[in-house]
């Protein structure tokens, strides 16, 4: 039985990310404390670090506590049930070792009783691990609609024609000039409310926990 790893992996990747110059006429108050333009002729390119932005973006702060417990709960629920397998299993050999069985009949039974017991906990697993990837995937989707919004809103006062996503080594060379992630991070933050649904959740994951 095992847990994947479960570290939120946005779609940010996948934002490209190529922001349309198309609302370069409209004009909307942008929510962050405003960078520095720093290109003034060309194409206006710009980069957020993914780390960065994962590591300070209260949205995935809360929702990375949200999967860790559930994670932790589910690990050891089924690591909880294992034992209890194998203790079964032990009882049963043990039995059947000192002749403690007195037809054949009631062996067979035995045996089938714990191969049940054994497909129940495999199905139960993988039950568990689909609604986690669910789970996951609906956060994820919800984290990259809510980073998309905001730098439309963003983009219509600095009109940036490309915004990309520096993760590891994908950008050989970025100019620390063209980094606009704390003016991303501030404006997701200052417009982010934790929803009540967040503070149920990880209310309910606590209690479980301590069961």
């Amino acid at each position: 039985m095992y847990m994947k790893k479960y570290l939120l992996g946005i779609g940010l990747m996948s934002l490209g990310m190529v922001i349309s110059s198309c609302n370069k006429t409209a004009e909307e108050e942008t929510e962050t404390t405003g960078k520095e333009e720093v290109q003034s002729v060309g194409v206006k390119i710009a980069y957020v670090e993914l780390d960065t932005l994962m590591n300070q973006y209260q949205l995935y702060k809360d929702y990375s506590e949200v999967l860790t417990r559930k994670g932790n709960n589910i690990q050891n629920t089924l690591a909880k049930k294992q034992r209890a397998l194998e203790s079964h299993a032990a009882a049963v050999q043990k039995k059947y070792e000192s002749n403690g069985f007195t037809t054949r009949d009631e062996v067979e039974r035995a045996q089938a009783g714990i191969q049940r017991e054994q497909q129940e906990l495999a199905q139960l697993a993988d039950r568990l691990n689909n609604e986690f990837n669910e789970e996951q995937a609906r956060i994820n989707t919800e984290a990259r609609d809510s980073i998309q919004s905001f730098l439309k809103r963003y983009n219509k006062t600095k009109k940036y024609d490309y915004v990309m996503v520096k993760a590891g080594d994908n950008l050989l060379i970025a100019n620390p000039k063209y980094d606009i992630t704390q003016d991303i991070v501030k404006g997701l933050n200052k417009r982010y409310k934790r929803s009540a649904e967040v503070d149920e959740q990880i209310k309910a994951e606590k209690e479980e926990a301590n069961k």
